[in-house]
């Protein structure tokens, strides 16, 4: 991730600073360049008023040829006066106002032709005023010095009219080598400080991207440890508040609630294999002994073991479900049905089941069969410590949710076990005959299923004495 990191980086800067090097390159030439044209107008502009104040050709005051070459150009592209370097030489460019291409003049008709004629006697019948007129600009090579070769020049060309009112061209050139040498120069500095700065900016984005992702790695290599099995080890948390941070703090609170769950299954690992020792080791000795004794086989015993070690498989294989997040199903359910059809199969209860459900459907969503499967679990605990008294009631609530209730009058929960009772194997100390007392899932499975079914379940005190077990559950559509 670094060096992928530090080559994007790496290329982002490259290519960012070749466009911002050629974009200052471009303005500098073209600074440079409107100098040059600033010097060259000038030039011709000072000719073109020496011309205008009745100057002779012969004796025009003209700079240096070199730097800023000057030729007074007639309208049939006759060189009227020049610089010594200049003199005898062709007009230095084919531009300016007295100037046609000779395309132009290969696709002109005659009329065209008569409208030119017309045109340059107009210009040349009024007087051009060097200080108004406006010049133009073109980009030539000359070969001033045979010695130096083509050089670049800015040329200005300017419409002037001499003392015997013949029109012509003032052409004034400004040497472009200087702004030539100054980009060269710039644009080599900048290619070789580039190299160096991308060097910097790699390696800068190495240490930076390194000193960074150094909490990662380090949460990386604690990680792969704790893989080992020893979930209580946390990894470390840097004190910057960053993502990497959070991301510590995250991972620490993964590990603490993969910490809980494997302790949880731990638990109920070891909780479900005591549980099933005793029916299993009491259906060996029974057994042992039959196979000793035929004349003391008691069948009764038998069938007690294994009604019993079928109920526990049974409801270890539920628990498992739900802890595998199985959603139950969508059914529409009507409770008071479910009540009346689940209580009438109860028959030969120690006590008798009151019931008080309205005549009226109330309907619920979810699974008919786990609905039932908590109803016959409080059911079973209510009769299990009830003295002579158990009610089932099912009434809506005014918050359009439904209320199952089931009451009994035996001796009640403490507040203090009310929610430790849903806990799985928990069974209270009046409730500790396995025989009797069963193996402390039913209630773990009521809760389980009821919240799987978007519902609460609480316990209060029943009316009077005794334990009221309240389970609210989302209606359904009627």
């Amino acid at each position: 991730m670094r060096a992928r990191t530090t080559v994007a980086a790496t290329a982002v800067v490259a290519v960012a600073l070749t466009a911002a090097g050629l974009a200052v390159l471009a303005v500098l030439r073209h600074n440079l360049v409107e100098s040059a044209s600033l010097q060259a107008e000038t030039t011709a502009r000072n000719v073109a008023i020496e011309l205008a104040a009745g100057a002779d050709l012969t004796r025009l005051t003209l700079p240096d040829a070199e730097e800023h070459p000057v030729q007074v150009v007639s309208v049939d592209r006759r060189v009227l006066a020049a610089a010594q370097e200049l003199q005898g030489k062709p007009p230095i460019a084919d531009f300016g106002p007295h100037t046609r291409s000779r395309d132009d003049e290969d696709d002109d008709d005659e009329e065209e032709d008569d409208d030119a004629e017309e045109r340059d006697d107009e210009s040349a019948s009024t007087p051009a005023d060097p200080a108004t007129a406006e010049a133009e600009f073109g980009d030539v090579r000359l070969t001033v010095d045979a010695d130096d070769g083509p050089l670049p020049f800015r040329v200005a060309a300017l419409a002037v009219t001499l003392p015997g009112g013949q029109p012509a061209t003032v052409y004034a050139g400004a040497s472009l080598e200087t702004a030539d040498s100054a980009v060269a120069d710039a644009r080599q500095a900048m290619l070789i400080g580039l190299s160096p700065l991308l060097v910097v900016v790699a390696a800068v984005t190495w240490l930076v991207t390194r000193r960074a992702l150094r909490p990662v790695e380090a949460i990386r290599a604690q990680l792969a440890e704790i893989m080992d099995g020893d979930l209580s080890r946390r990894v470390p948390e840097p004190a910057s508040r960053d993502e990497i941070a959070r991301l510590a703090t995250t991972t620490n609170a993964t590990l603490a609630a993969l910490e809980e769950s494997s302790e949880r299954q731990r638990q109920f690992i070891a909780d479900a294999a005591h549980e099933l020792r005793s029916p299993i080791a009491s259906l060996r000795t029974q057994l042992e002994v039959a196979q000793a004794h035929p004349d003391l086989l008691e069948l009764d015993g038998l069938i007690d073991d294994t009604i019993r070690l079928e109920h526990l498989a049974a409801d270890l294989l539920l628990l498992a479900r739900l802890d595998a997040g199985e959603q139950p199903r969508s059914d529409r359910v009507d409770l008071t049905t479910l009540v009346r059809e689940e209580l009438a199969h109860r028959v030969g209860d120690r006590i008798a089941v009151d019931i008080t459900i309205p005549d009226e459907p109330i309907v619920v969503t979810g699974s008919r069969t786990q609905l039932a499967r908590v109803l016959g679990n409080l059911v079973d605990n209510a009769q299990r410590h009830a003295a002579s008294f158990v009610r089932v009631a099912v009434e809506p609530d005014s918050d359009g949710r439904v209320l199952l209730s089931v009451i009994d009058d035996g001796p009640g929960v403490p507040p203090a076990d009310r929610d430790r009772i849903f806990q799985r194997f928990i069974r209270l100390d009046d409730a500790r005959t396995r025989d009797e007392g069963g193996a402390g899932l039913g209630l773990a499975i009521v809760r389980d299923v009821i919240e799987r079914h978007g519902g609460t379940i609480h316990v209060t005190d029943g009316v009077p004495g005794g334990s009221h077990f309240v389970v609210t559950l989302p209606a359904g559509d009627a």
